[in-house]
């Protein structure tokens, strides 16, 4: 399954990378047929799988919205797998036994295996922020400090 799931997900972020087939596939104009042959031929040699949803998506009109099915797959996948995908963003670049250690304890804390995307954002000046779906942790200086102006102005 996990194939599959990479096949859709890089089918999808091909879709996101080309602006001309991102507009071809949200053409309503275009008959959904039209579009079932050409995600044929762009999947070729795909799981038969994947290449049968991909035509099955065009004929029912969906194939516009891939990006956002491969995501929502994903989301599914990740809950099956026990997956927690995160989003670490740090002040400045972590050394991998840095970053390894923070996933560590993320990993102890929800018992699921952690699959991070790494980020730099110098605005944070020190600290990291991490977002999980819609729980977002923010450990940042820069955080801290608008918390704190938070506090201190009043309210108008």
């Amino acid at each position: 399954m996990k194939e599959v799931q990479e096949e859709l997900l890089e089918f999808a972020t091909s879709v996101a990378e080309v602006p001309e087939l991102r507009a071809v596939l949200r053409n309503p104009e275009l008959d959904p047929e039209t579009k079932a042959g050409l995600v044929g031929e762009l999947v070729g040699e795909a799981d038969p799988l994947v290449r049968n949803f991909l035509r099955l998506a065009a004929e029912k009109g969906r194939i516009g919205d891939i990006e956002e099915i491969a995501r929502a797959f994903d989301r599914l996948m990740a809950v099956e797998e026990r997956r927690l995908d995160v989003e670490l963003t740090t002040a400045f670049e972590l050394s991998d036994s840095e970053a390894e250690a923070i996933l560590k304890q993320i990993r102890e804390a929800s018992g699921r295996e952690v699959e991070a995307t790494r980020k730099v954002d110098p605005s944070l000046i020190g600290g990291f922020v991490l977002q999980a779906g819609s729980m977002r942790v923010d450990a940042s200086v820069r955080g801290r400090i608008e918390g704190l102006r938070r506090e201190l102005v009043p309210r108008s």
